[in-house]
């Protein structure tokens, strides 16, 4: 008998695995490294805020994880290489790729400049598409494979009214990334996966949940459309990250998985 009918949860196991997560001071990658850390995973964070990275860490450590912090956003391919190289050089291995840097600039078409444009494409796509490729050479070398997780949006299926031509561009590429790297990959034992969340409690959306008249109509009329009937909340987004960069999703690669309480399904 297969030794996971016994066990199934050894599926989720990374315990010992070597991961690399950018925008690890961000809500999504903050989520990442306290959940790897958590799972018994060394941790190589990258992200531009040094202060709030040493905070993550600081977390990170006291959950029992190895940490290693790199207070610079990698946006360019020696950066990237650097990261990977990192990883391999102090704890041997990279097993696992979670990019969640990124940016956006809200702005309607005919105010958004193109040097806006650029730079949240450059964010979104060529960063992801560079640390993917740093950290496949890596893989590729590895008997074990890795689990490579990219971070999109429902923006990149869906429009917005409010001049997000430049951010669902960029997730729409990065979903695009994915499923062809997932077909590009599979015969590597590397899976390329990305999870795509709609409006979650963070920082930047704090205001959403508050009380007064404006945040209580925006969050109405936004769960209404959402059929979970209720916003994300960080807690959200440990199983689908569990999930993809585990043996779990050994057989999964190229999809988007949307984290959304439904709200692209209707």
């Amino acid at each position: 008998m297969n030794d996971s009918w016994k066990n199934p949860l050894s599926l989720f196991d990374v315990s010992g695995k070597v991961a690399l997560i950018t925008g690890a001071s961000g809500a999504f990658g903050a989520v990442a490294a306290r959940a790897l850390a958590g799972a018994g995973c060394k941790l190589v964070l990258a992200a531009a805020n040094g202060d709030a990275l040493a905070e993550v860490a600081a977390e990170c450590k006291a959950l029992g994880a190895k940490v290693v912090t790199v207070s610079k956003r990698p946006t360019d391919e020696a950066a990237c290489d650097h990261l990977a190289d990192l990883a391999v050089e102090l704890f041997g291995s990279l097993d696992i790729l979670v990019v969640a840097s990124g940016m956006n600039k809200v702005a309607k078409i005919d105010t958004l400049t193109p040097t806006d444009f650029e730079n949240v494409m450059d964010a979104n796509v060529t960063q992801s598409w560079l640390l993917t490729r740093a950290a496949t050479t890596k893989m590729k070398q590895q008997p074990t494979g890795g689990k490579i997780i990219l971070v999109s949006s429902a923006r990149g299926l869906l429009g917005h009214p409010a001049g997000y031509t430049a951010y669902c561009a960029s997730k729409a590429a990065v979903d695009g990334i994915t499923k062809a790297l997932g077909c590009e990959l599979g015969d590597e034992n590397i899976t390329v996966n990305a999870i795509a969340p709609t409006v979650f409690r963070s920082p930047l959306t704090a205001w959403m949940f508050e009380e007064d008249e404006k945040a209580k109509g925006f969050r109405e009329g936004f769960i209404a459309r959402v059929p979970k009937g209720r916003l994300g909340e960080p807690e959200d987004l440990i199983g689908p990250l569990l999930f993809l960069a585990s043996h779990a999703s050994d057989f999964y690669t190229g999809h988007i998985l949307y984290a959304d309480g439904g709200y692209t399904a209707g």
